[in-house]
This record gives structure tokens, sequence and C-alpha cells, in this order.
């Protein structure tokens, strides 16, 4: 006697969807709540040289304070980096362009803890407008990178060599026995000038006048404001 054969079930695919405008979103929001958190962390050894105990112990209480200042600005400055070339590659359409700031953007990251590290040796604080500068800079990345490629990349070169004059600026007054603050913006300011030359190696244009001069003036207030607040 026979039997009929089994038939055999069918295979159902795992279902799957295509990426889209949620996953950017959440994607985004959780760089910034990281970025914002302090949770980031550096994929380079800190290159602050030296013991932070013994030598912060040698520094005035003057010193520590101004040097905190400092950090806290850079850190800031690190921040809206972080902001403003994750909305620059929200609209660039060129794979090697978006490439360009994402990894500068990985870099940064590393500036970015360094800054947190050094403030929590000094005793001091991050800034407490972080947020603000980091929803204003994310906004000012998307309209760069809607900009287009050469204008975007652009936008970078002028960012990075302002930060580079900024930092070279904190260099001369930050106080000469805090190595510790005065390697980290040392390896920052090298970083930025090779992230200047790589966007305007890959095309980006030099900005109009008075763009360059907006930036400059938003740069100041930003500094200003956030060495105390």
């Amino acid at each position: 006697m026979s039997s009929n054969p089994q038939t055999p079930a069918p295979v159902v695919a795992p279902l799957s969807r295509r990426s889209g405008l949620l996953d950017a979103v959440l994607a985004e929001c959780g760089r910034a709540l990281q970025v914002l958190g302090g949770t980031a962390q550096a994929a380079r050894p800190n290159p602050a040289a030296g013991d932070a105990a013994q030598d912060d112990a040698a520094l005035s209480a003057a010193e520590r304070k101004h040097a905190a200042g400092l950090m806290r600005v850079n850190h800031v400055g690190e921040v809206c980096a972080q902001a403003l070339y994750r909305g620059q590659a929200v609209f660039c359409r060129d794979e090697q362009a978006r490439a360009v700031l994402r990894r500068a953007a990985a870099e940064e990251v590393d500036h970015l803890a360094w800054c947190r590290q050094r403030l929590d040796e000094l005793q001091s604080r991050p800034s407490w407008l972080n947020p603000l500068w980091y929803a204003g800079s994310f906004s000012l990345g998307l309209a760069a990178g809607y900009a287009g490629k050469e204008r975007n990349l652009g936008f970078m070169a002028e960012t990075e060599a302002q930060v580079e004059q900024h930092l070279q600026g904190h260099l001369d007054v930050l106080p000469l026995g805090d190595a510790r603050s005065r390697g980290i913006v040392e390896q920052m300011r090298q970083d930025e000038a090779q992230h200047r030359a790589t966007a305007q190696d890959h095309g980006g244009r030099p900005l109009p006048l008075p763009v360059r001069l907006g930036m400059r003036a938003m740069s100041k207030i930003m500094t200003t404001t956030a060495y105390r607040v």
C-alpha cells in the first residue's frame, strides 16, 4: 500500500525593507545623543603628555580656569563639527565628497573625546548650550550640502581654515605649563589643516567674501559665549 507524499511547506523569505527617511532621522538622533551625552570614544590615543594630577597641580587657580575656558570652547567647536559635517553629508550626492565629510567627522570624534577628557581633568564642564550649537550647526550643514559639491567642500575648507587659525591662537595664550592641553590643541590643529587641504584637493571652491565674514562673526559669538557658559 502506498501513501501520498507530504507537500513541502513553502519557503517564506525573511521580511526586509529598504532604509528610508525614518532610519536616517533615527541615526542622526542617535549620533546627536552620543555627541551631547559625552559617550563618544576616541579611536586614537590622547596626545596629551604627562600626568594630569601632577602637571595640573603646578598650575595656578587662574591658569586652570583659563585653560578650562579655552578647552570648553574647543569642545564646542568639535560638537559643531560633528553636526556640521553630518548635516553636509545629508544632501551630498557625490560619493567621493560624502566620503571626505564622513572621514573628517570620524577624526573629529577623537578631538571631541580628548577635549571632554581634558575638561574632566580640569574639573570643569562642557558648555550648557551644546544642544543649541549642535542644532544650529546641523541646520547650517544642511544648507551647505544643498548648495552642491564644490560649495559644500568649499564650506568645509573655509571652516577648517578658520578653526586652524583659532587653534593657533589658543596655543599662543594657553598657560605654558599646561602641556596636556597644548598637546591636544596642537594635534587638533594639524588634523584641521589636513582636512582643509583634503577638501580643497577634492574640488572645494573658495566661498564669497560676505559668507566668509559671516562665518567669522558667528564663530566669534560662539567662542566668546562658550568660554563662560
